[in-house]
């Protein structure tokens, strides 16, 4: 009897029944770890969908990249300025009427750059494929993520179609990282070290891997198409150098693309040093451009 090799095959993500609502506050459902993709030889990744309980019409998206330098990281976490939080983060913007999708993603200990980049462009896409169940509107999506997910999330809304997404935010992230020896204090990086985060994501020292470094930057593909964008930084982060969204900032503008760039004074990396308020102001302005980008007239992607 031949064996019906068809049978082990993947199930399509976009077919998998939708997981049971939650309801972990008051006016929102929570579908809690969506499988998205199934990447070949690699664990199932999963989302998080926050949606308002009463929604009328599709939602416009909001999807959230967590950061942990690319190697660590749950999907869910803001950072710990957020975690005491009631109602959380991703339920705030739910009630303001908003789907939030908060993806895992294959961190560089399971496979190195580009992996990360095809998730993020998996989850857009499963988006599309499910929107009419989800009640979102695709054609509506601001990517946001926040240090490693910042990085991903540009580079993404960089590399995907202009009218895939409409806006993007970053906090405190990394834009060019064939930059960042000279952007961090002399003799705090070395570009040849293979065990520095940005190895582990690229496969090899930055240094000794340029094209790759390059491609995993976002400054490297601005363009005139590029989605508007919010860069929030602090000017003390210790960790990613503030001249690192600067750079972001000056090459979207060369390329005549709308960007707002907000340095906070004495912020640092995980907004460290900012006040309770300060730190609520950013959710806020996040939240505000969201709705600015996605405000327009419906119409998936």
């Amino acid at each position: 009897m031949t064996f019906p090799f068809r049978l082990p095959a993947p199930p399509d993500p976009a077919t998998l029944p939708l997981p049971y609502p939650a309801r972990p506050a008051d006016g929102v459902r929570l579908l809690r770890g969506a499988v998205y993709a199934i990447p070949d030889g690699s664990r199932s990744l999963t989302a998080d969908v926050w949606l308002p309980e009463d929604a009328a019409g599709p939602l416009p998206v909001v999807v959230f990249v967590h950061g942990g330098a690319w190697r660590a990281g749950l999907r869910d976490d803001l950072g710990p300025r957020f975690r005491s939080w009631r109602p959380g983060p991703f339920a705030r913007l739910a009630r303001a009427g908003f789907a939030v999708v908060c993806p895992d993603y294959r961190l560089s200990g399971e496979a190195a750059h580009p992996a990360q980049r095809d998730d993020l462009a998996a989850v857009l896409a499963w988006l599309r494929a499910r929107g009419d169940e989800l009640g979102v509107d695709a054609g509506r999506t601001v990517l946001w993520g926040e240090s490693a997910g910042g990085h991903l999330a540009a580079l993404t809304a960089l590399t995907q179609p202009a009218t895939t997404i409409s806006g993007c935010v970053t906090w405190y992230a990394p834009t060019d990282l064939p930059a960042l020896a000279e952007d961090r204090p002399e003799g705090t990086y070395d570009a040849r070290d293979p065990r520095s985060f940005e190895a582990l994501l690229l496969g090899g020292a930055p240094a000794d891997r340029p094209e790759a470094a390059r491609d995993a930057s976002p400054v490297a593909h601005v363009g005139p198409e590029a989605p508007p964008f919010l860069i929030l930084h602090g000017t003390d982060d210790a960790l990613i150098p503030v001249r690192q969204s600067v750079r972001l900032a000056e090459a979207l503008r060369d390329a005549g693309s709308p960007v707002d760039l907000c340095l906070l004074t004495g912020g640092g990396h995980l907004w460290v040093g900012l006040s309770d308020e300060d730190v609520e102001d950013c959710h806020v302005r996040t939240a505000d451009f969201a709705r600015r980008c996605t405000s327009g007239a419906t119409g998936r992607a």
